[in-house]
């Protein structure tokens, strides 16, 4: 699988020219880049300055186009993946539409319904880490909140499925004509349940890119106030989620010293947030142009003029991920009697964690974020006993469930 680069930031911040920029620099460096993007206008086209040429198939229902560097870049047409599902799904369910007297939609009449455009990049994105002859996808993501949300899905859909319709509902299928004649209404067909396989397989392949450990973010932000207080709570959820942030862009960042008061001022500010950034997180800062980018020279000098505040260049071309962070229990038992689940939570504030315990599941909430996480098997045995925050960590403490605690003799 190759490295996967996802770029997010709140809305405004530039993660489009800085993702094609990324890109280019790759490519520059001679790794085999192919960048995803899903926004609607097709920015990207002008910035990376696509070649003549049709599309050519990089992996199975994923088109590129070759633009300058070698460069690939591939688009996401929700709209066309959107009427292509519905009308398959149609047609698998035929038998039972027939039965209700339901007239299909053709594919004519059909447009996009909301969250259409989450699904389709998530599709991309799972064929894009599949692509042969690539070593790095930067993919352009949706504004920092939805990202978080988009990357959440495969996980969360698969728990309804799990729910709503358990495999092993499929074992009782040979009752259904029974019981339909003693109900007398038909039981649900198999076609839903074999739908939800072939949705769970899918999503359980999308979640497995997302998960990866080749898979990391970058947050992109304007420093100031505003982009301060929207890169914790992104940073916050993603790490509610287990993705690792591997560094922030201050993007549009203005030279120090300037003899204007006014710019003087607002560098001032932006240093400070870049520098309360730095504390935390690696940060490669992008100046600003004086103009809006357009084309590869600018994605070249915006490249060129990339610095971690070490005076280098090309920091925009990432290097090998990182370990992920990981969730660890720590054995306390011998000194006081329990046991820890630590979960990782840079920024988090107490007054915004919740927490509720649900069977073998630990329902967690930070900010405005909520994941629904398994227990690991040894916490199964166990009721929880307190937690506290400390050091951009949540200590979950477990007392061993004596009436479920393995006895020692």
């Amino acid at each position: 699988m190759p490295h996967t680069l996802l770029i997010t930031g709140p809305g405004g911040s530039g993660r489009t020219t800085v993702a094609a920029a990324t890109a280019l620099a790759a490519a520059r460096q001679g790794r085999r880049v192919l960048l995803l993007s899903g926004d609607v206008g097709d920015p990207v086209a002008a910035l990376v300055g696509e070649q003549a040429g049709d599309p050519a198939e990089v992996a199975p229902g994923l088109w590129a186009i070759t633009a300058a560097q070698g460069l690939r870049v591939a688009r996401v047409d929700s709209g066309e993946e959107f009427r292509e599902e519905l009308v398959a799904l149609q047609e698998r369910g035929s038998t039972l539409l027939g039965m209700v007297g339901a007239r299909p939609l053709t594919a004519e009449e059909l447009t996009e319904l909301p969250g259409a455009e989450q699904f389709a990049l998530l599709r991309a994105l799972r064929r894009a880490a599949t692509a042969p002859g690539t070593d790095l996808v930067v993919v352009d993501m949706p504004p920092l909140h939805q990202a978080v949300a988009t990357l959440a899905l495969p996980a969360q859909l698969r728990r309804y499925l799990a729910r709503l319709l358990p495999a092993e509902r499929q074992a009782a299928r040979a009752l259904r004509p029974v019981l339909a004649q003693l109900a007398g209404v038909p039981m649900p067909a198999q076609w839903l349940y074999e739908a939800a396989a072939r949705w769970d397989e899918e999503l359980a392949a999308v979640q497995a890119v997302v998960e990866a450990d080749t898979t990391e973010v970058r947050l992109v932000a304007e420093p100031g106030p505003a982009a301060a207080d929207a890169v914790r709570l992104g940073r916050l959820g993603l790490a509610l989620q287990q993705l690792p942030v591997a560094a922030v862009v201050a993007n549009r960042t203005l030279p120090q010293g300037s003899a204007d008061p006014w710019l003087a001022g607002l560098a001032a500010e932006q240093e400070k947030y870049a520098a309360q950034w730095a504390g935390e997180i690696p940060v490669i800062r992008l100046p600003h142009l004086g103009r809006a980018p357009r084309g590869p020279q600018d994605l070249e000098l915006l490249a060129d003029t990339a610095d971690d505040g070490a005076d280098t260049a090309g920091d925009l071309v990432p290097p090998p991920p990182a370990p992920r962070p990981a969730w660890t229990v720590e054995d306390r038992l011998a000194e006081d009697g329990v046991l820890v689940w630590v979960v990782p939570l840079p920024g988090a504030h107490k007054r915004e964690l919740d927490l509720v315990r649900r069977g073998d599941e630990l329902l967690l909430t930070a900010g405005p974020y909520r994941r629904i996480v398994p227990l690991p098997a040894a916490l199964r045995r166990c009721t929880v006993s307190g937690a506290a925050l400390a050091e951009d960590a949540l200590r979950i403490r477990f007392t061993p469930d004596p009436g479920l605690w393995p006895r020692t003799r």
